[in-house]
């Protein structure tokens, strides 16, 4: 896909990874950018810089997304890409209260539901369209420190997956984005895990380039170029599980014991 006279919406648009999206789309020579978030003001914000459109939408409800998309499709006739994006994290593991379960399964996971039931009917008629899944390296692989928001995100893969599978041959395109650490209010400095992900993180316009590259090169999984070896470790994992759990096990223990020894000093 190239970006140039394309109508795309954003969701979690406002901020960090969804923001750039929007600004490069819109270098891009998109045709219109919806910036779709909570955070109204700085979607208004961005929108403006853009020439695009800011609508508030709680992702977590589908009735906000299907008002997104009705608006869109009243406005601009079609919607030739819909990033799914939005996303929340939260610490902790099976002890994470349901509540907190349920909050990002809403969020990380039904919101992709969402927005294939409501950009689907109007694609397929069309025969053409584009969904992109903002998923994560987690997604892949597993982030240590939330079992949450590892699970969430493996199923926004496999939910990408199912979707690629049943609709690429009625035109549609699929693509799952999985970067690593990304250089925004995610990574929270004062958590050995994060501190981790630090070190190789990358700022949010390096995704929107690698976001741009991959939706022209129609690639299901797009991984910034100074993430890929997570595909690597992701094929190792396939390779050697047992071994790869076991790797992932000794890394665990080591950031415990760096935790351990930051809360007692």
């Amino acid at each position: 896909m190239n970006i140039r006279d394309k109508i795309i919406i954003v969701t979690g648009g406002a901020h960090g990874i969804g923001r750039a999206m929007c600004e490069r789309f819109a270098s891009e020579g998109a045709r219109h950018v919806v910036v779709a978030d909570l955070d109204e003001s700085t979607s208004r914000n961005v929108a403006s810089q853009i020439n695009g459109t800011a609508l508030l939408c709680d992702v977590s409800c589908e009735a906000d997304i299907q008002e997104i998309v009705s608006h869109t499709l009243d406005v601009h006739g079609h919607i030739d890409l819909f990033c799914s994006n939005a996303g929340i994290t939260t610490k902790g593991g099976a002890e994470v209260p349901d509540a907190d379960w349920q909050r990002l399964w809403n969020v990380n996971v039904m919101a992709h539901v969402y927005a294939a039931r409501a950009v689907l009917p109007s694609m397929l008629e069309r025969g053409e369209g584009y969904l992109l899944h903002t998923s994560s390296a987690a997604g892949l692989m597993t982030e240590i420190g939330s079992a949450p928001y590892s699970v969430t995100k493996h199923a926004v893969i496999a939910f990408a997956e199912w979707l690629s599978i049943h609709y690429q041959k009625k035109g549609l395109r699929i693509s799952c984005l999985c970067p690593a650490g990304v250089a925004t209010d995610f990574l929270d400095l004062d958590d050995p895990i994060h501190q981790f992900l630090h070190v190789s993180s990358v700022p949010p316009e390096d995704v929107a380039d690698a976001v741009v590259r991959g939706l022209a090169d129609e690639r299901f999984l797009i991984i910034p170029d100074q993430h890929l070896p997570v595909q690597e470790f992701f094929a190792y994992k396939g390779e050697d599980y047992d071994r790869w759990l076991k790797n992932f096990a000794r890394i665990n223990e080591k950031l415990e014991r760096i935790k351990s020894r930051n809360s007692s000093s």
